[in-house]
């Protein structure tokens, strides 16, 4: 069985996108880029989250991995406006910097809502994405989301409020809502969440709440406007959305495939590393068949 633990992060570099400025670590090599996008809870980063499963996908790929806007080492300005627009129009400036024109996107929960915005807006720019845990849409097919879809929202807001933060709580909270084995949580990964979560900029965001962020975006009326391969790759036990919300965005975008991986919750990344490879790698090298009747 593979060490979960995610072990030293090598050192990655800083790189000026616009008026941005991103954290990114680099692994693999060639001409096949694969960005890994982290999820959006309290000190998650790209290392914290892809950490182990990076291993495994750079023995084929060019992965980047960015900490996003007010995550980890990159910048932490206020964003006005429509949060996902922005995000996603940023991140086309990090490829820039990158002198990457192309690429695939494996992502968890925030960043999957980035990138399918990136792949609505600019579709140029994206060759596949794979979307894990995101909510893209503020609605389940059948009945509300759970906690009206503050889910994530309510669980930061109790993480950073009271006493503040403690590796306790941040051990409850990925026991909670992150991890279906709870036995098999690294002590590394709850320490270097709870040590990023601490980070002063951090903390005041979370202060603010949703407020420094920008403004919520409800993006089912573009998902018919994605038209790479998507991969919806989905743990069973998700704790915040269950299988019938990725089948309904399977049909909501063009070219939908899903996958459930069971004794998995939200971060089945970090908890099956080697199945979510053998996943998401099938998926990036299924032949691209651009004539296909959609």
């Amino acid at each position: 069985m593979r060490d979960l633990t995610p072990g030293k992060m090598p050192e990655g570099r800083m790189v000026k996108a616009g008026n941005d400025e991103y954290h990114v670590l680099e692994k693999g090599k060639g001409d096949h880029h694969v960005f890994l996008l982290h999820g959006g809870g309290p000190g998650c980063t790209a290392w914290s989250d892809f950490a182990v499963v990076s291993d495994l996908f750079a023995e084929h790929y060019h992965l980047i991995m960015p900490d996003l806007l007010q995550y980890g080492k990159s910048g932490k300005d206020i964003i006005t406006g429509p949060m996902w627009d922005y995000h996603s129009r940023s991140m086309t400036l990090l490829m820039d910097a990158l002198n990457i024109d192309k690429a695939d996107f494996v992502c968890n929960s925030w960043g999957g809502t980035i990138a399918l915005r990136l792949a609505s807006l600019y579709p140029d720019r994206v060759r596949s994405l794979t979307i894990t845990g995101s909510m893209p849409v503020f609605h389940g097919p059948l009945a509300p989301l759970p906690e009206n879809g503050r889910r994530g929202r309510n669980a930061r807001d109790r993480y950073y409020g009271g006493d503040g933060p403690t590796q306790d709580k941040m051990r409850t909270l990925m026991a909670n809502l992150e991890w279906y084995d709870i036995t098999k949580i690294p002590e590394e990964t709850v320490r270097i969440r709870y040590e990023q979560s601490l980070d002063p900029e951090e903390m005041a965001l979370a202060a603010n709440s949703d407020n420094p962020r920008g403004d919520w975006q409800e993006l089912e009326h573009i998902l018919q406007d994605v038209a790479c391969p998507t991969l919806f790759c989905w743990g069973l036990q998700d704790d915040f959305l269950q299988p019938d919300y990725p089948m309904m965005l399977t049909r909501m975008v063009q070219r939908g495939q899903l996958h459930i991986l069971d004794a998995a919750s939200h971060h089945l990344q970090e908890e099956r590393p080697e199945h979510y490879f053998h996943i998401v790698h099938g998926f990036l090298q299924q032949p691209d068949d651009q004539e296909m009747e959609l």
